[in-house]
């Protein structure tokens, strides 16, 4: 049961992101409250298997993001190699093969910037282990729409630059070592968390 009133999560990871992606999906409950948005950096001519991988062992369904879809509790929803993933004003999803952002499509900030405008203070950011500074815009974006923002501890990421970044960008609300994200975002669904 929601009792915060949160209405998505939307996360962002480049290096180390598989192994964090998993390490969060792993934790959550089949019954999730919430869709979670998902832009994992990648080759433009990556596999696509990166759905397949992360849905094995995850109580939640994890699948590619499909133009118009609209977001269900209980799923995650990875953006295509080679499109940004964008949340439309009506809350439907869409892809597109616009310039890249911070030099990669997907992009963490066009799925935060957007998911921002749609779901307003309704928003939980969650910025991972990354190289580049891709997020930190788009986690302004989400407090400044009066979203919550959680960094992964840079201590425990793969790859720190990212984390560090959206921290020195944002004020945050929470920095959290990986193994704590999923439980948080859990805490913060159920309303535990202040």
């Amino acid at each position: 049961m929601i009792k915060s009133g949160f209405e998505a999560i939307v996360m962002g990871a480049s290096a180390g992101g598989l192994e964090a992606l998993h390490t969060i999906l792993a934790a959550l409950p089949a019954h999730f409250a919430v869709p979670l948005l998902i832009v994992q950096h990648m080759s433009p001519h990556s596999d696509n298997l990166l759905a397949e991988v992360l849905n094995r062992h995850s109580r939640i369904v994890v699948k590619e993001a499909e133009e118009k879809e609209i977001p269900q509790p209980g799923i995650a929803y990875i953006a295509p190699p080679d499109y940004h993933l964008m949340v439309e004003a009506d809350r439907t999803l869409s892809l597109s093969r616009e310039e890249r952002v911070n030099f990669s499509r997907p992009a963490i900030d066009v799925l935060f910037e957007t998911a921002a405008e749609a779901y307003g203070d309704k928003l939980i950011g969650v910025v991972l282990t990354g190289a580049n500074a891709d997020g930190s815009l788009g986690l302004q974006a989400i407090k400044k729409f009066g979203g919550t923002c959680v960094v992964q501890d840079p201590l425990t990421a793969v790859a720190s630059r990212m984390p560090q970044a959206a921290i020195a960008s944002t004020k945050v609300d929470y920095v959290v070592p990986l193994v704590e994200i999923g439980p948080l975002m859990q805490g913060l669904l159920e309303g535990k968390r202040g």
